[in-house]
């Protein structure tokens, strides 16, 4: 009996011994998810890059910027929008909420609202006022914004103490990432003959921080007022077209859209400081005022992750203006790129090699200049939009006596006075199926769509057929969707010259993803990902909930 008692002792203890070592490595194991958490994470959107961005100019990178990410981290090599319209609006909101415009309800950078009867704009806010000046270039807000951030998740998770901050450029570029519960969101006072100061909203606070007074009452922006000419021989530029052609627009004051480009003595006519935005030095402020922002609000530095939202609205500015194919998109890049290694060289500095998480990626592509196009004999054109709608708005009158009862056309969307087909008890669902056949039969119109009586989306049998369907939303999209032949846009004065995006096309669609740093490990895959992707797999490394509307996955071959 007692060697049956030694040996039920003995039998206890090594259970015991076990137990202990279980609930080490347990402790273990969550002691490494904590030390696998970044202390800051950076999402860079370069507005209007396209995917072959990377690899055109690949040569001409330095080892620091582009390079590194795709030399030290994942290259996803086939990443695309799954929704249409490709803007900036809903491209920022996505990428960050991990959701389309069906859920989270940007449906575009303006639209017409059916409650208030008149266009509408993604940020804007006058619910809250300017704050840096005085101006309404600071009445803004992601208010319109129907679903969280990754951003908001951590803000959320961590009880407050992770700081979120957006800047961009853009007023759009820098609220929609940051999210709702951001505690600062900065855009550069440009637009009409503006400020040329960072601003803010009191929808974050009532007072700019010393640091942000100090950076504009510096003398940082003005010295953007220089020469631009290329960064190295533009006969070395091979990698893009001729610098004197016809398919670009040219900055009031000169004759030719040819370098150099004497922003000084060019100023006073394209509004003032609007022209550095409209230029690489854009990205060169932007990136000043990030690293003005890591010091002033100590981002990094503590037990909690931070989040800092960063977009490059510059390539933007300058590929509308000069089209893909140009000098200027080209050196654009190049000069980004060395933007890009100052950046990872003071987070390595401030936050630590090793201690911060990267990604990048775009809010949307942009096709090649028309005109260009039509010089190599690619079929292309320009749709005369506003003529469209007076035309149906014609047809509607004569036969059903019914004035204006198209609204507003935005976003290859037509939206109907539901009010007026009521007043006169029509039939409004027989009306659309009606003017889609018409519309049809115009040319550069592809595929006409009409959604059902509530304005759902309902066919949703093809590729394009759901992405129209991710962008379309119940409550705030058009009745009648139609879809553009490859390489059409709708004929502006400022379409004509250089490019514009908002497409289901390739061109468009496919942007670059590139993650870099903690947690990520090297590789690339030609897998097919989608922009959705890129909030869940930031949030499965944060280990964070979801942003509450994401319908992407985390990317688990990305993280280590």
């Amino acid at each position: 009996m007692k060697q049956f008692f030694s040996i039920l002792v003995l039998f206890i203890l090594v259970l015991s011994c076990k137990a202990q070592q279980e609930v080490a490595t347990s402790s273990n194991t969550n002691s490494t998810n904590i030390n696998t958490q970044p202390k800051l994470v950076v999402g860079i959107v370069v507005d209007q890059m396209r995917y072959d961005y990377l690899t055109r100019f690949y040569s001409k990178y330095g080892e620091g910027g582009f390079k590194r990410m795709i030399n030290e981290g994942f290259n996803c090599k086939n990443n695309h929008f799954n929704y249409v319209p490709t803007k900036t609006g809903p491209g920022h909101a996505s990428i960050f909420t991990g959701t389309t415009p069906k859920y989270h309800g940007i449906i575009g950078n303006d639209w017409y609202d059916k409650t208030l009867k008149k266009q509408v704009y993604c940020a804007e806010d006058n619910n809250y006022a300017s704050v840096g000046t005085t101006s309404d270039a600071g009445q803004m807000s992601p208010s319109r914004m129907l679903s969280t951030t990754f951003g908001d998740e951590n803000r959320l998770f961590t009880q407050m103490r992770g700081k979120t901050i957006g800047i961009s450029i853009k007023d759009r570029g820098a609220t929609l990432p940051a999210g709702h519960t951001a505690n600062a969101a900065y855009w550069f006072d440009f637009e009409n003959n503006g400020s040329g100061n960072w601003i803010t909203s009191t929808f974050y606070m009532n007072d700019l921080p010393k640091w942000v007074k100090d950076f504009n009452s510096s003398d940082i922006t003005e010295s953007y007022f220089k020469v631009w000419n290329t960064l190295y021989d533009i006969n070395t530029y091979t990698e893009s077209g001729s610098d004197l052609n016809s398919f670009e627009e040219i900055f009031k004051g000169k004759e030719t859209a040819t370098f150099p480009y004497d922003l000084q003595s060019l100023k006073d006519k394209n509004d003032n400081f609007k022209i550095i935005a409209e230029s690489p030095y854009g990205n060169n402020l932007t990136t000043d005022f990030v690293l003005a922002a890591i010091d002033g609000e100590q981002l990094g530095q503590d037990d909690f992750a931070d989040v800092l939202t960063i977009s490059y609205s510059s390539p933007d500015k300058v590929g509308h203006i000069f089209g893909p194919n140009s000098k200027e998109v080209e050196d654009t890049y190049l000069r980004l790129d060395l933007e890009l290694e100052r950046l990872f060289k003071a987070l390595d500095a401030k936050v630590g090699a090793g201690n911060y998480t990267v990604f990048l990626t775009a809010d949307h592509a942009a096709p090649d200049a028309l005109e260009y196009m039509k010089s190599v004999k690619i079929p292309s054109g320009f749709f005369d939009e506003s003529k469209m709608q007076n035309e149906l708005n014609d047809y509607l009158k004569t036969k059903y006596g019914i004035t204006k009862g198209i609204v507003s056309r935005i976003n290859n969307q037509l939206f109907f006075d539901y009010q007026l087909f009521e007043e006169k008890q029509l039939d409004l669902q027989a009306i659309k199926i009606e003017l889609a056949k018409k519309l049809l039969n115009y040319d550069l119109i592809d595929k006409v769509y009409v959604t059902s009586a509530i304005n759902q989306f309902e066919n949703n049998s093809g590729v394009l057929e759901t992405l129209l369907a991710n962008g379309h939303n119940q409550k705030r999209s058009g009745d009648i969707l139609f879809v553009f032949e490859p390489y059409v846009l709708k004929d502006t004065p400022w379409n004509r010259l250089g490019t514009d995006h908002g497409t289901a096309q390739n061109y468009d669609t496919h942007v670059p993803l590139l993650f870099f740093g903690k947690g990520i490990r090297k590789g690339e895959t030609l897998q097919k990902t989608e922009i959705t992707d890129i909030a869940p797999t930031i949030s499965a490394l944060l280990g964070i909930s979801f942003p509450n509307g994401a319908i992407g996955q985390p990317l688990d071959f990305v993280l280590d």
